[in-house]
């Protein structure tokens, strides 16, 4: 060999090559040895309160390792369209997006009829609140957004006084939208204008509404779902919007009385005026009838 070098490093490059294709296909033979089970997926969007029907579950392989806890297997899917008690489908007791496992905490108790009351929560309420095109967010707020609620009203102290004074205040915070009008899904996610919404609530908070809505106008505020911030505040004033200072810091202005110097008296004598008398007159008492009078005359000078 007149190279010796050269067949080294082709035999050595051989060897590396031989031991990377049988790595590869350990691994490969690895993967697929990944135990999967078949489980029962949403094949489109489900709507919570609906009735499950065959078009709307598929089933797909997934890694037993990631299998959610209380998922539906492929064994079970005839369960899931077929209510021992209703001989129906399972009703969904909230939203399942497309390619979600369907889970048994997402499903009504069996025997359960489509419609809302199964997507409230334990121990909340749902109630319904008459909007328009603008107090709804002028139709962008969807089933499953959170929502801060606002009263207008006026003032009750100030009504006292014969005032009015208009407030307007949020009332209640990180509200969940439970329904549009009667959509209790986003359907396709676009706008929708209509005139009443449901509210997922605590008995408190239903108490609140309801007193709310009956002394003022509400609307709603529409938030970011992430963002569980509460803030309190203290409401806005017709003259806050205005921009007129508050009343409490109106300061009277304040003016000081004149100074007087004190008045000094001088004694004066009063005079009485004199009274010029006149001729002396001589009175007459006549009696005529049931009437008596006294006339005067005058005296002639040099008479008396």
């Amino acid at each position: 060999m007149k190279n010796p070098r050269a067949i080294v490093m082709i035999v050595i490059s051989v060897i590396i090559g031989l031991a990377a294709v049988i790595l590869a296909s350990r691994w490969v033979a690895q993967q697929a040895e990944v135990s999967t089970s078949q489980v029962v997926v949403a094949k489109t969007d489900i709507e919570l309160g609906a009735r499950l029907t065959p078009d709307m579950l598929s089933v797909q392989n997934w890694p037993e390792g990631s299998i959610p806890q209380g998922t539906i297997l492929a064994k079970d899917r005839d369960s899931l369209l077929k209510d021992p008690k209703t001989n129906e489908g399972r009703v969904v007791r909230g939203s399942i997006l497309k390619g979600e496992p369907i889970m048994e905490s997402k499903l009504a108790p069996a025997g359960a009829q489509p419609g809302l009351s199964f997507a409230i929560k334990e121990g909340k309420r749902a109630i319904t609140v008459r909007v328009n095109d603008v107090v709804g967010v002028a139709g962008f707020a969807l089933p499953g957004n959170y929502v801060d609620i606002l009263v207008n009203t006026t003032d009750e102290s100030a009504r006292a006084m014969g005032e009015n004074k208009s407030i307007s205040k949020i009332v209640l915070e990180h509200i969940l939208l439970l329904a549009v009008a009667q959509e209790t899904g986003q359907g396709e996610g676009k706008p929708k204008v209509v005139n009443a919404v449901t509210l997922e609530v605590t008995p408190e908070q239903a108490e609140k509404i309801d007193l709310a809505r009956s002394v003022g106008s509400l609307s709603l505020v529409l938030r970011n779902q992430l963002d569980n911030t509460q803030i309190s505040t203290a409401g806005v004033y017709k003259k806050d919007l205005l921009k007129s200072a508050p009343e409490s810091e109106v300061k009277p202005v304040e003016t000081k009385p004149a100074e007087t110097k004190p008045s000094v008296k001088t004694a004066t004598t009063s005079r009485k005026p004199r009274v010029k008398s006149g001729p002396p007159k001589a009175k007459v008492e006549v009696i005529r009838g049931d009437t008596k009078s006294v006339e005067e005359f005058d005296i002639p000078a040099g008479e008396k």
